[in-house]
């Protein structure tokens, strides 16, 4: 596994990926409030539940299990949700990463459909590609969240196939079960193709 990779600040126009802080805690917790939308997806509810996963969070980036980000909506400046690198993967004895995922991605309602979500994926995929020039990103999401894998595809990832019982449910009352897991990736070689479609994408949002 590399050393701790520290990634700055990454900054859109709609949105500003702030590595993850203990100051981010009160908005995260405004952010969160609104359950309607995270069926799929397990998100903290109330301040002392976010806090544990933010600290959660903390810790896993320290053993360089995670990378992860607050997403800062500049038209508002608040944090409106949560993203992050994952899976990092390194050949034995070598510093680089040759691939990683983005997931444990999360938005606060209102700020779903705005482009946020787009432009968030077109920086991590950046710094991923041009910064630490990896070969692959992987992206999954549970087989049954039909919303989420159309909106992988629309980013221009290419759907590899149904991981069966890969990983526990994040489904309320699905604590104990496993899921299927969908997964997608995008290439080094997809990349460029794959950018300036993103790029007009978000251009247009």
């Amino acid at each position: 596994m590399p050393g701790r990779l520290d990634v700055p600040v990454l900054i859109g126009r709609l949105v500003a990926l702030e590595p993850l802080a203990q100051e981010h805690l009160a908005d995260l917790t405004v952010a969160a409030a609104d359950r309607a939308t995270y069926g799929f997806t397990a998100v903290p509810a109330g301040r002392e539940e976010m806090a544990r996963y933010v600290r959660g969070l903390l810790d896993a980036h320290a053993g360089m299990v995670t990378i992860p980000f607050a997403q800062r909506a500049l038209g508002e400046g608040r944090v409106v949700g949560v993203t992050r690198y994952l899976t990092l993967r390194a050949r034995e004895g070598e510093e680089s990463l040759y691939a990683v995922e983005i997931g444990g991605t999360w938005l606060t309602a209102w700020a779903q459909g705005t482009g946020i979500n787009s432009e968030a994926k077109l920086l991590l995929l950046t710094h991923a590609f041009e910064a630490w020039g990896v070969a692959r990103v992987d992206l999954k999401t549970d087989a049954r969240n039909a919303k989420a894998r159309a909106a992988i595809l629309r980013l221009g990832a290419t759907f590899e196939g149904v991981l069966r019982a890969w990983q526990p449910s994040q489904v309320a009352g699905e604590e104990r079960l496993l899921r299927d897991s969908a997964l997608y990736s995008i290439l080094r070689e997809e990349w460029p193709s794959v950018r300036a479609a993103l790029e007009l994408r978000c251009a247009g949002s």
